[in-house]
């Protein structure tokens, strides 16, 4: 399988290089030229199958340039740290409702399914295209990437790794388990701004051909770990299939059976790997966008119009406090049947004027698949009490958001909640949903939220707390390219 640009201006690569480059030469993302399907047959294989072995059986088929044998050691390998056996688990939430949860890796979020593993294709992916530059991963964070990226690849050979995230837009928890990551080949700084400014300045970064030269003088290359990167996204593919064999398994739905999906999405990546899902076969229903205040993505799957001129808010639910989702590109790329150029007139429009307007063809189109919904704070912290006190379940801010929106829009008996990380990650909104008390954003509520509902708090987050801080380093949004250059000298002695 080959993957193309979005944007339609480049020829098309393997899996491997596409994963080793990240990004497109001509700026668009890479996207698999076709998708393979899923059979009947091959879904009731995969529902006798661990997580591990239908990992291995759904990357394969994406990733044709990668053995089964070098897939099947990176994926036992890239789990075999989570905290439950089943990695992926399924938690019945009230009748028809179930809960996805996604954060039993060694940060605690949702992003670990994919960031213990990118690493392994990474490194995979250096050697099948015969390179000997050191890598230099470039992210930027709204709060759960950045530690997952910066764990995933701490001190792997050949790699180095910057992590930008917005001095004010991530939870404590969040910020201090970035400040105090240990490895040698890391680096984490601030930004002044929003996690679009972060984001912005990456991207400008990944499209600098001059920088490009002049680290490519000094042996190195930009890639990425954000879910730009289809080794990222790819993993996440992975868990969508995996619950609908679980509810399959449990007798919940039989092999055929429609199930609604509910989503709280920022940068679109998550729900875009259950919009792969289903394209592969999986019977999905809806997919449901869960979007918080800053509901930019409510608002244009419902009326077809991409506005980013708006307020941007901080809020309970930081990871998907963004304005420009990024994985929207493949949506269209996809939805107007790789129409390249289209793909790019809208992705122009969004840079120059911030904003765009779908054909109506197109808007049909995706008016098929998604539905959208969003909840304000004070939404999620109903959402919260409510979940725990009425139906015994502990959420963190995110989950909330995409349980709350699941009970306004979800038409199939069945829907899958999707859970992205560990309510300890945010114990001050879940205390308060809990206590109608204010509490302060601090890393020192693990105790109090332990004794109040009677839950443990994650060792690897309790573990923070007395860590030493190593990062605390704020730059300008305008300064991220030096920010890289000086690290990256470091990292290479100025050579």
């Amino acid at each position: 399988m080959l993957y193309v640009s979005t944007r339609g201006g480049c020829e098309p690569v393997t899996a491997s290089k596409a994963i080793l480059e990240g990004i497109a030469s001509d700026g668009g993302l890479y996207t698999p030229s076709e998708i393979p399907k899923i059979s009947e047959e091959l879904l009731k294989k995969l529902c006798k199958a661990d997580y591990c072995g239908r990992a291995a059986e759904i990357l394969s088929l994406f990733l044709t340039d990668y053995t089964r044998e070098e897939l099947e050691r990176s994926v036992k390998s890239a789990y075999a740290d989570f905290d439950h056996p089943e990695k992926a688990p399924l938690v019945k939430l009230d009748e028809g409702k179930y809960v996805l949860e996604l954060f039993h890796g060694p940060t605690c979020a949702f992003k670990d399914m994919a960031l213990q593993l990118l690493p392994y294709l990474m490194t995979l992916a250096i050697r099948k295209n015969g390179g000997d530059d050191r890598i230099c991963i470039l992210v930027a964070t709204s709060g759960d990437t950045g530690k997952a990226a910066l764990e995933g690849f701490k001190d792997v050979e050949g790699t180095s790794i910057i992590v930008f995230y917005p001095r004010d837009g991530v939870s404590a928890v969040q910020r201090r388990q970035m400040t105090t990551q240990k490895g040698e080949n890391v680096f984490v700084c601030a930004v002044k701004g929003n996690f679009d400014d972060a984001q912005t300045g990456v991207k400008t970064i990944f499209g600098d051909a001059d920088f490009a030269s002049e680290l490519a003088a000094k042996g190195v290359r930009l890639s990425s770990a954000n879910s730009i990167n289809w080794g990222r996204l790819v993993p996440q593919i992975v868990y969508y299939v995996s619950a609908y064999c679980d509810l399959v398994n449990s007798g919940e739905v039989e092999i055929g059976e429609t199930v609604d999906v509910s989503v709280p999405t920022g940068n679109f990546g998550d729900i875009l790997a259950a919009f792969y899902a289903m394209r592969m076969g999986v019977p999905i229903g809806r997919l449901i966008c869960a979007s918080n205040k800053n509901n930019v993505l409510t608002d244009f799957i419902n009326t077809g119009v991409y506005d980013s001129n708006r307020p941007f808010f901080l809020t309970s639910s930081p990871s998907m406090d963004i304005l420009i989702s990024s994985n929207v590109e493949r949506l269209l790329f996809e939805l107007s049947g790789h129409d390249g150029e289209g793909t790019a007139r809208y992705m122009k429009a969004l840079k120059s004027e911030g904003k765009y307007t779908l054909a109506p063809e197109l808007f049909a189109s995706m008016k098929e698949i998604f539905a959208a919904g969003c909840a304000d704070d004070d939404e999620v912290i109903t959402e919260i009490r409510h979940n725990k006190l009425e139906l015994g379940y502990l959420t963190d801010p995110h989950t909330a958001v995409a349980s709350k929106v699941a009970r306004e829009l979800c038409g199939d008996p069945v829907c899958l909640i999707v859970s992205t990380a560990s309510p300890y990650k945010f114990c001050g909104t879940v205390l308060k949903a809990l206590t109608n008390e204010d509490q302060p954003d601090s890393v020192t509520l693990f105790e109090k939220l332990e004794t109040l509902t009677d839950t443990a708090a994650p060792k690897p987050l309790k573990d923070v707390v007395n860590a030493k801080e190593r990062f605390n380093g704020v730059t300008e949004k305008s300064e991220l390219k030096s920010e890289v250059r000086r690290f990256i000298d470091s990292q290479t002695g100025g050579r």
